[in-house]
């Protein structure tokens, strides 16, 4: 059965006043977006300024997405229902498409993110950051000048999977609005003429509220998983600038302490993995990262508000609180991806949702299985995958 349809596209072209102007070639780079890998330099965070590679590529999503935005604004949002179509001239070589915008326009809405401010984020009003990462997969990462989107890569493949599971997805974010499910924001294709004889290129980003935000105090990243192979990451030497995301194996000796919000958490994972599994998706992170409290911030009296008729503005539901898992958020920004404990802040969220287990990663899985007699390893059937990972959790927390 062929795979379905990424969806309708909406053509987008950008604002004049974007000020960007378009580059008509990609000769030389491994994809539309490809970054470069500085062996040396683990992860960063690398202003995507005047000169830089990517500075022309970036200056048109950010066109086009501030021409996405405009469109949203200009429709009221739905749940569901087929995107508004919207073509004009695009500067010559390139095309910014919209994949399922009515729907993310509603899931931003119901997260009380007015769209001019995601306008403002994402728009030509500042230098996308380019992230390095020692990650294996092949995509290239971004952030948002103010670090509170994140914008990633995705193949074909993956694009087709979320779209797939995109109503399934909504209604889980309506039954649990707490959920540590990743919030999408949107997803787009980005297109580049490459002379008659190469043909188009095509690539597929999505965008998501960033799990590390704000990141200004954070003091430690992890990128879980629940296994042992490839789960190690060298630390960065003592007073080096750069920001690492640690893996499984550095975490060991360490614990998670959430005091009484620990029982809503193995919940929510529990929650929240079951619904993956159902999907047949494995291979997803839990991003989690410390911050230290201050004084004046511990104790629920400081921070905390406990939100009963409604769990985030725009988000309504017949669901009783209870039954819907709801918790206590911290009145900060990013509040459903925070966790207060008696100490630390924690930033949790699970991430990377698109991966289904089907032949290539059955494949995978007798290759390890083979290869890594004895070992934990990522590719499992989901069922495993998800009680593996909340059993990591359970074991980690306090």
């Amino acid at each position: 059965m062929a795979a379905p349809s990424p969806g309708p596209r909406e053509v987008l072209a950008p604002s004049p006043e974007a000020g960007c102007r378009a580059a008509t070639s990609t000769s030389g780079r491994r994809g539309l977006l490809w970054r470069l890998r500085d062996k040396q330099a683990r992860l960063g965070l690398f202003e995507i300024g005047p000169g830089h590679e990517l500075h022309q590529l970036t200056c048109m999503m950010q066109a086009g997405l501030w021409a996405a935005t405009q469109v949203s604004m200009d429709h009221p949002p739905t749940v569901s229902g087929p995107s508004v179509p919207c073509t004009s001239s695009v500067p010559r070589g390139f095309e910014l498409g919209t994949l399922a915008g009515p729907a993310f326009a509603w899931l931003r809405h119901s997260l009380g993110l007015a769209e001019e401010d995601y306008q403002a984020a994402l728009g030509p009003g500042g230098p996308y950051l380019q992230f390095l990462s020692t990650s294996k997969s092949k995509a290239s990462f971004f952030l948002s000048h103010d670090q509170r989107f994140f914008l990633k890569t995705q193949r074909r493949r993956e694009v087709r999977a979320l779209l797939a599971h995109l109503p399934r997805y909504v209604q889980h974010l309506q039954r649990y609005p707490h959920s540590l499910l990743a919030r999408l924001l949107g997803v787009h294709s980005l297109r580049v003429a490459r002379g008659k004889k190469v043909g188009e290129a095509e690539e597929f980003f999505i965008i998501m509220l960033s799990v590390f935000y704000p990141a200004g105090r954070i003091s430690e990243r992890y990128d879980i998983k629940g296994c042992e192979v490839s789960r190690w990451v060298e630390p960065a030497p003592e007073g080096s600038p750069l920001v690492l995301v640690l893996k499984d194996l550095n975490f060991q000796g360490k614990t998670i302490d959430l005091g009484p919000q620990r029982s809503w958490l193995l919940h929510q994972m529990e929650l929240d993995t079951a619904f993956l599994r159902e999907l047949n998706v494995l291979d997803y992170s839990l991003l989690m990262a410390f911050q230290l409290l201050h004084e004046d911030e511990r104790g629920p009296g400081n921070s905390l508000i406990f939100r009963t008729v409604r769990s985030v503005r725009g988000v309504q539901s017949p669901e009783e609180p209870a039954s819907q898992n709801r918790r206590l958020l911290p009145d900060s920004p990013n509040a459903l991806h925070i966790l207060d404990g008696p100490e630390q802040r924690y930033f949790l969220g699970l991430v990377d949702l698109a991966t289904v287990y089907g032949l290539r990663k059955r494949l995978e899985h007798l290759w390890k299985t083979l290869r890594y007699p004895r070992r934990t390893f990522s590719t499992v059937s989901p069922a495993r995958y998800a009680r593996r990972l909340c059993q990591w959790v359970e074991a980690h927390t306090a």
